[in-house]
């Protein structure tokens, strides 16, 4: 058994009947919907017309926000409807952004997700949805899609057909007879000046003025407003998470290039991932509607959903990152040094276990994103890769700020490479450093180089730099797969953003400029400023495709 809509635009007149139906059913709140009628007008008077699409959830037999639901509210019934259960909600939008056409919404008295969800409540009656009830035209079929001998199929298989959004492959369950294209493809119906009852949402109006005109003179002239599910907090993510994962990602690089690292290997290093990687989880339950529900992302936990796999990745990366902090604060407040060097052999070990739980962190972002089918712009295949040099990049950054600001660590370096006793020495000091009054804090004094590690400090983040440049350029300016992402890359390009994404791109190069001039060592200051400044960048870059992705209108 499989349920579906078929929906005859042909006798629709538009009266909102069903949109009635449904908020009363279900008791929507006032601006939400489960069901709205769509108006487009075509042409140009006194030859116009005005078209009418019933838009609501497609019921997919690959239903993407049930793939990316990390709780299983969403799920999909032995009927193919597709359920979702509030009980079990954190809130998270993820499913949002999943939907390829506007479904869901995050329901004010709630504050969980919510949707059409085939009125199963009256199905498992044996009545039919309200909306089908109240339809004065009969312009609203429901039946099984499997059965030839109902009445759906029967009206589907004697007229032809069209669906939302084909190109997203995720086999949607309402059929429109007599739909035209501009009112299933809202990038073929720009949304008008001014609605026929009303004005439409600023974000709509904003993105419709960037957008190609359509053929016909076709305007959307009635529609329900469908905001940015995320906003700043999942861009400050991007770049938290970005700075915990690089800021290990250098460190290891540099142990693997036989640099001496002191304390930046056994104390800043994991001391700021953890920092990061705290932040990130902070802003990620602060995103949450239901942030008091965030443990049944563990509880409850979807194995399909890449935002469940993300929060577990999360974990790992603060357990690696808070054993190296152990690890390293144990062999530096080690009373006898000649005797600690098996200390830092373990601090060693685990900086090579962090190379792959921070390249995880800072790039399965890529998989949730893909798992994100609404939004276009963010299926690009060159994220995964993007985002491990965006991390890079701001990782180096961080470090190149703390060097250039303390110099090398004053215990630098610990060991001995000459003799390779493996025995713990400080050549550079007069005595042993006291570990509780010059644990963290390095005077100028004591600014003393680091073998080199200044080099692939500032190394890292202008090869780094350079190469997010050029991902951008390609992932903005290259030809893309669907009109969505060519629609969000000339937003971003040409549209409203245009000012803040070029901004971003030549802020970038600046800071690379800067990073390129310190290489010697010698300008620790313009060090300084290269760190800085790929932060700013990054959060600026980051601002732009985040929203992008999500202006381009799905209904």
């Amino acid at each position: 058994m499989r349920y579906g809509f078929a929906i005859d635009q042909r006798t629709c007149i538009g009266c909102h009947a069903c949109t009635v139906a449904c908020k009363t059913e279900h008791e929507i709140p006032v601006g939400q919907f489960r069901t709205w009628v769509k108006y487009v007008d075509s042409g140009t008077f006194p030859d116009n017309t005005r078209d009418f699409g019933v838009m609501r959830c497609n019921h997919c037999t690959d239903a993407p926000c049930v793939k990316i639901c990390p709780t299983h509210a969403l799920f999909t019934r032995k009927d193919g409807i597709v359920d979702f259960d509030g009980d079990s909600c954190i809130g998270c939008k993820s499913c949002l952004q999943a939907c390829p056409y506007d479904a869901l919404y995050i329901d004010e008295n709630t504050s969980t997700a919510a949707k059409c969800n085939f009125c199963a409540h009256r199905v498992d009656e044996g009545l039919e949805p309200a909306c089908v009830v109240v339809c004065p035209t009969h312009s609203i079929w429901v039946g099984d899609l499997e059965d030839e001998n109902s009445g759906i199929s029967q009206l589907i298989a004697s007229n032809e057909t069209r669906v939302r959004a084909p190109e997203q492959k995720t086999g949607p369950n309402v059929f429109y007879i007599g739909a035209t294209i501009p009112v299933l493809d809202p990038l073929q119906a720009p949304t008008d000046e001014a609605y026929i009852y009303s004005l439409p949402d600023k974000q709509r109006a904003m993105v419709s003025s960037h957008l190609p005109p359509s053929a016909d003179n076709a305007k959307t002239t009635l529609n329900t407003a469908h905001p940015r599910p995320w906003g700043w907090r999942v861009t400050t993510y991007l770049w938290t998470k970005g700075v915990a994962a690089g800021v290990l990602l250098v460190i290891a690089l540099a142990m693997v290039l036989g640099k001496d690292l002191g304390r930046y290997q056994t104390v800043w290093a994991p001391l700021i991932a953890l920092g990061g990687v705290t932040a990130t989880g902070v802003l990620l339950v602060w995103d949450l509607k239901r942030p008091e529900r965030f443990w049944y992302i563990f509880t409850k936990g979807n194995w399909t959903s890449w935002l469940f796999k993300g929060s577990l990745a999360l974990a790992a990366f603060a357990g690696v990152a808070g054993i190296w902090l152990l690890l390293g604060i144990s062999a530096e407040s080690t009373d006898s040094y000649d005797l600690s060097a098996w200390q830092f052999d373990l601090v060693d070990a685990v900086t090579y276990l962090a190379i792959p739980a921070a390249v995880l962190l800072a790039g399965y972002t890529a998989f949730l994103f893909a798992q994100a089918e609404g939004r276009d712009l963010w299926q690009s295949k060159l994220l995964f890769p993007h985002l491990i040099v965006q991390a890079v990049m701001v990782g180096a950054g961080t470090l190149a700020v703390v060097y250039g600001k303390y110099g090398a660590d004053p215990s630098t370096p610990f060991r001995s490479k000459d003799d390779g006793s493996g025995n713990l020495a400080s050549p550079l000091l007069a005595e042993e450093p006291d570990p509780v009054s010059d644990f963290l804090i390095i005077g100028p004094e004591q600014r003393v180089g680091n073998a080199g590690f200044e080099n692939v400090i500032l190394g890292c983040l202008v090869v780094a730099t350079v190469v997010h440049i050029a991902f951008a350029i390609v992932e903005f300016y290259s030809k893309h797969e669907t009109k969505q992402a060519t629609a969000a890359a000339r937003l971003a390009t040409r549209g409203p953003y245009r000012f803040l994404f070029h901004g971003s791109l030549v802020l970038a190069l600046v800071a690379a400029a800067c990073g390129a001039f310190a290489w010697s060592g010698d300008n620790m200051e313009a060090a300084i400023w290269a760190g800085i400044g790929v932060q700013v960048a990054l959060l600026m870059y980051e601002s732009v495709f985040v929203r992008a992705g999500q202006d381009v209108p799905l209904s």
